[in-house]
């Protein structure tokens, strides 16, 4: 709903574009794309954690000469930024396989422009390794990172709104004398620091998406500037808040779950740690 929304035709609002996708693609529309996510998310999320715990230590480690110690607001913020700018290495080639499988049904309206896609006949793409090949093929390496201006710009600030937030009420709600958060405030605090960076990470998001899904048909943007420029020119300022309810909605359970998991991995790593070397 997302892609369709920011980046699609003929949407008024999310209940329209479910109404619109369902009608004409069946409860299969509302998956499409999904494999190349689902098989690269564990790598994904492994990586942005990873970078993120590591840079934190890192740097406490340079500044207080041991790693353990809360790192300070400075470093949280440091380390997010790694985090994001990191992420998308691995995130934009994901995003826009799933995005122009997404996107392929869609028509493209332009002036007197237009073409109609190919469903129910032949799809621009067969699968994500079909789509990932042909864009290579195709557009070469540019093709496959397509849109990763724009995806810096979500992530590096997104990350900064994801982690400090997290870190930020995960202290607030914890009581005073426990050692750790328990898995409620975790819960609770990464949903809410989720919704807080997919709220504020939309009108970049909005750019993204019309940068990658640009291209099934015909190419409209040259970049990043002109996508905002040209989306603002013909649509207005509300054009960089298409989906914001959606990914609100949406980064609260995903992101709730996503720190839980975190967390209680990490715990259970020290605890066995310290079973093992007692």
């Amino acid at each position: 709903l997302q892609t369709r929304l920011q980046a699609g035709q003929g949407y008024g609002n999310t209940l329209n574009c479910v109404l619109t996708v369902y009608r004409n693609e069946s409860v299969a529309g509302f998956f499409k794309g999904m494999s190349f996510p689902l098989a690269s998310i564990a790598v994904y999320s492994s990586v942005v954690f990873g970078v993120f715990s590591n840079t934190q230590r890192l740097l406490s480690q340079l500044r207080h000469r041991d790693p353990s110690p809360t790192p300070a607001l400075a470093d949280v913020a440091l380390a997010s930024m790694v985090a994001g700018f990191i992420s998308v290495g691995i995130g934009t080639p994901v995003d826009l396989v799933k995005i122009r499988l997404q996107m392929q049904t869609q028509p493209y309206i332009e002036a007197n422009i237009k073409l109609k896609p190919t469903v129910p006949g032949f799809p621009v793409y067969r699968g994500p390794i079909h789509c990932f090949r042909t864009v290579l093929q195709k557009e070469g390496i540019a093709g496959i990172y397509r849109g990763v201006g724009a995806m810096l710009l979500r992530d590096v600030p997104g990350y900064c709104l994801y982690f400090i937030p997290y870190t930020f009420f995960c202290g607030w709600i914890t009581p005073d004398g426990c050692i750790s958060p328990n898995p409620s405030s975790i819960w609770l605090a990464g949903g809410v620091a989720g919704a807080i960076s997919w709220g504020t990470a939309t009108p970049m998001d909005v750019v993204k998406s019309r940068l990658q899904a640009d291209g099934v048909y015909l190419n409209k943007y040259k970049g990043t500037l002109d996508c905002i420029l040209q989306s603002y020119q013909n649509e207005g300022l509300k054009v960089f808040f298409r989906g914001i309810t959606v990914n609100a909605v949406r980064g609260f359970p995903m992101s709730s779950a996503m720190f839980l998991g975190y967390e209680l991995s990490l715990k259970a790593m020290k605890r066995d740690q310290t079973e093992t070397n007692p």
